[in-house]
C-alpha cells in the first residue's frame, strides 16, 4: 500500500484537531452508526474542557489506495518540543491558519519547525465561513511569514486549501460559494503534493522513537517511524542508547494506529508509524537496529525547561482529609511514571517528602497538577521559578516573544504595565480598533502578569507567548506580587459577618461557610503589608433589642482563583495546597508570630 505522512501545525485553536476529526470521518474511519465526539482526537478530559491539545497523537486513514498517517500536534508553545521531533516523522505538513487571526507566535514557532526539517508544507485556510475573515490579508501574511523564514523556491510554492473545519467543507478557491461537504480536495492534494516517504524495507532495521507513551501492561514505549527495513514481535533487536552503548532487546508488543484504535500488530515495515514496546527505558532519539547491523541515527534535540517549582507531601492542618494518595511514595511514584511517558518533564528529589520539578512552562506543570489532583493525590507546591543558566560566565535567563491583540482603548496600560516588568516593544500594528503589540521580555515577567492582563483587558485581549532563547538576567526584581494578602488567624468556617466588616479592607477569595486555619490566605489586602485577619467571627448575641434592623449582610462576590491564577498569584512565602475537592493559599509558615520573627 502508498504511504503518505503528514503532521498537522498550528497556532493553539486555530481548528488543527476539528480538521482531522473531519478528514477520519470523511474517509469512512467510523461506522455509520457510530457516536463520534467532537476533537476525538484529544482523549482526555482536561484537553476536551479546555479545547487545547496537550500529546501529539498518531492516527491513520485509507483513501483509494493510499494510507495517510497523521500526526496530530499540540498548538501551545509548553509544548512545542514534540512538534519538533515530530517533524522526523513526516514528509509533509499541513499547516492551519485562521481566516481571521492570521500568523501568529506559535504559528511562527511551528512552521519553523517544519521549514528546518525540509518537509513539504501546505496550507489550510480554516474558518473561511467566519463574518470576519480576512482571506487576501491571511494569505498574504502566510506568504510573508514563508519569506520572513527563509525558505526556499519550492517551499515558497506552496498550495492552499480553505476549509470550514467546523462545517466539514473546502474548496481551492477562496470564494465561500465554492465551498462543498467533502474534503476530497484536501486528500487529493496531499497525495499529489507530499512525498512518498524515502525508504528501503530490504536494508537492515532503522526505528527511532519521537514520542513516549506508557501503559502499565507493557511498561514504557517508543513511538515513531520506521526508516528502513522490518520489525517483527518476538525478534531481538539492538538498541544503539544515547550514551552509543548497544542494548539488546526481545521485541515485546507492535502497535499500529488506524482512525481512532491502536492495533496490535505482528510485523511492520518501513514507512510504518508505530509504537513498539520490549525496552523498559527506551528513549527519545535512540535507534533500534538489527542485531550485528547497528546504524544509529543522528540524535533528536530535546527541548530544555525553563521552569521549576517543589512539589512536597500536604502539610496543612487539613491533610489527608479529603484525598486517598497522600504519601510521599505515592507522589514519587507518580511523578516518576510521569517521567515514561514526557520526556521534557525533569524531577529532582531533594528531601524525602520534596522535589523539584521542571517542565516547559506553566501549562506544562499544572495539568500534571491537574491531573495528580483528579486522581486523589493531596500536595502542595511553590511559586514556579525560571531556570537560570550560566553561559560564558554570566547569568542568563529564558526570554519569551510575546504578541498581545488588545482593543485600542487598553493599549496605554499595557504599555505601562509591560514596562514596569521589564518588557521591550518590537512591533505595533493597528487594524480596524485592534492593536497588535509584539514584545520580547523576561519569563519571570509574565509570572502574574496573565492575571492583571485579562483584568486590565476586560477579557477582550489575547495574549500568546513563546520561548525565545536565554539572555543575560535583567536587573529588575520581576515576577512579585505587589499587594499584600488577607490571613487567616483562627480555624473554623468563614461567616458572613466577619466577611462583610472586612470588605473595606481589600477582595475576598472565600465566601461564607468555608472552613479555614491559621495561616491561610483568605483574600487580597489592599495594602502592601499582609493582614491577619479573623473570618469565623460571628456576631455577638445579646438579649438587648439593637436600636436599628437587622439588615442581612450582602456581600461582593469573591474572586474566583483557579489553578494557573494561583500559580501565579502567590509569592515566594506562600504554597497552594491542592487536594481533589480544593485549592487553597497558604503562607509556608502558618504561625504569624513566627512569620514575623521569619522576616
Amino acid at each position: 500500500m502508498k504511504i503518505r505522512n503528514i503532521a498537522i501545525i498550528a497556532h493553539v485553536d486555530h481548528g488543527k484537531t476539528t480538521l482531522v476529526d473531519q478528514l477520519l470521518k470523511n474517509s469512512g474511519a467510523f461506522r455509520e452508526n457510530e457516536e463520534v465526539a467532537i476533537c476525538v482526537m484529544d482523549s482526555n478530559d482536561i484537553e476536551r474542557e479546555r479545547g487545547i491539545t496537550i500529546l501529539a497523537k498518531p492516527t491513520s486513514l485509507k483513501y483509494k489506495d493510499y494510507k495517510i498517517n497523521i500526526l496530530d500536534t499540540p498548538g501551545h508553545a509548553d509544548f512545542g518540543g514534540e512538534v519538533e521531533r515530530i517533524m522526523n516523522m513526516v514528509d509533509g505538513v499541513l499547516l492551519v491558519v485562521d481566516a481571521y487571526e492570521g500568523t501568529m507566535p506559535q504559528t511562527r514557532f511551528v512552521l519553523k519547525k517544519a521549514l528546518e526539517a525540509n518537509v513539504k508544507p501546505i496550507v489550510v485556510i480554516n474558518k473561511i465561513d467566519k463574518p470576519s475573515a480576512r482571506l487576501t490579508q491571511v494569505v498574504d501574511e502566510v506568504l510573508d511569514l514563508f519569506i520572513e523564514l527563509g525558505a526556499n523556491d519550492e517551499q515558497l510554492d506552496f498550495k492552499i486549501v480553505y476549509a470550514s473545519a467546523l462545517s466539514g467543507t473546502s474548496s481551492l478557491e477562496a470564494d465561500l460559494a465554492t465551498q462543498k461537504p467533502s474534503f476530497e480536495c484536501l486528500y487529493e492534494m496531499i497525495i499529489s503534493e507530499i512525498p512518498a516517504p524515502k525508504i528501503d524495507v530490504n536494508e537492515s532495521l532503522q526505528f527511532q522513537p519521537a514520542l513516549l507513551d506508557y501503559n502499565d501492561f507493557v511498561g514504557r514505549m517508543g513511538i515513531g517511524r520506521i526508516l528502513n527495513g522490518k520489525v517483527k514481535v518476538k525478534e531481538m533487536v539492538s538498541c544503539v542508547r544515547l550514551d552509543g552503548t548497544i542494548k539488546q532487546f526481545r521485541v515485546q508488543k507492535l502497535y499500529g494506529y488506524f482512525g481512532l484504535k491502536k492495533l496490535e500488530i505482528e510485523e511492520a515495515e518501513a514507512g510504518d508509524i508505530i509504537a513498539l514496546a520490549g525496552l523498559p527505558d527506551i528513549s527519545v532519539g535512540e535507534t533500534v537496529c538489527n542485531v550485528g547491523k547497528e546504524k544509529p541515527l543522528e540524535t533528536l534535540r530535546i527541548d530544555e525547561p525553563t521552569l521549576q517549582m517543589t512539589f512536597s507531601t500536604n502539610s496543612s492542618p487539613f491533610a489527608g482529609k479529603e484525598g486517598t494518595l497522600v504519601t510521599a511514595r505515592k507522589i514519587e511514584e507518580r511523578l516518576f511514571k510521569e517521567l515514561q511517558r514526557d520526556v521534557s518533564l525533569k524531577v529532582e528529589n531533594i528531601l524525602n517528602d520534596t522535589w523539584v520539578v521542571s517542565g516547559r512552562g506553566e501549562l506544562h506543570l499544572s495539568i500534571l497538577i491537574e491531573n495528580m489532583r483528579r486522581e486523589g493525590f493531596e500536595l502542595q507546591v511553590s511559586k514556579p521559578e525560571v531556570i537560570i543558566k550560566t553561559i560564558d560566565n554570566v547569568k542568563c535567563e529564558p526570554y519569551e516573544e510575546v504578541q498581545i491583540d488588545v482593543p485600542e482603548e487598553y493599549v496605554g496600560s499595557i504599555i505601562e504595565t509591560l514596562g514596569l516588568r521589564g518588557a521591550s516593544m518590537e512591533v505595533m500594528n493597528k487594524y480596524d480598533n485592534q492593536v497588535r503589540l509584539i514584545y520580547t521580555i523576561p519569563s519571570r515577567g509574565l509570572i502574574g502578569f496573565m492575571t492583571n492582563f485579562m483584568t486590565m483587558t476586560k477579557g477582550y485581549g489575547i495574549i500568546n507567548h513563546t520561548f525565545k532563547e536565554y539572555r543575560p538576567m535583567h536587573s529588575l526584581n520581576l515576577g512579585e506580587r505587589k499587594l499584600g494578602v488577607l490571613v487567616s488567624m483562627e480555624a473554623g468556617k468563614t461567616t458572613a459577618y466577619a466577611l462583610g466588616a472586612l470588605e473595606d479592607r481589600g477582595v475576598m477569595f472565600l465566601e461564607p461557610g468555608v472552613d479555614v486555619y491559621p495561616g491561610m490566605i483568605v483574600g487580597e489586602h489592599n495594602r502592601e503589608n499582609d493582614l491577619t485577619v479573623n473570618v469565623v467571627k460571628g456576631k455577638e448575641l445579646t438579649n438587648m433589642r439593637a436600636s436599628g434592623k437587622d439588615h442581612t449582610v450582602v456581600l461582593k462576590r469573591p474572586r474566583r482563583m483557579s489553578l494557573e491564577i494561583c500559580l501565579d498569584y502567590i509569592n515566594n512565602d506562600e504554597l497552594v495546597e491542592i487536594t481533589p475537592k480544593n485549592i487553597r493559599l497558604r503562607k509556608k509558615i502558618l504561625d504569624s508570630n513566627l512569620r514575623k520573627k521569619n522576616k
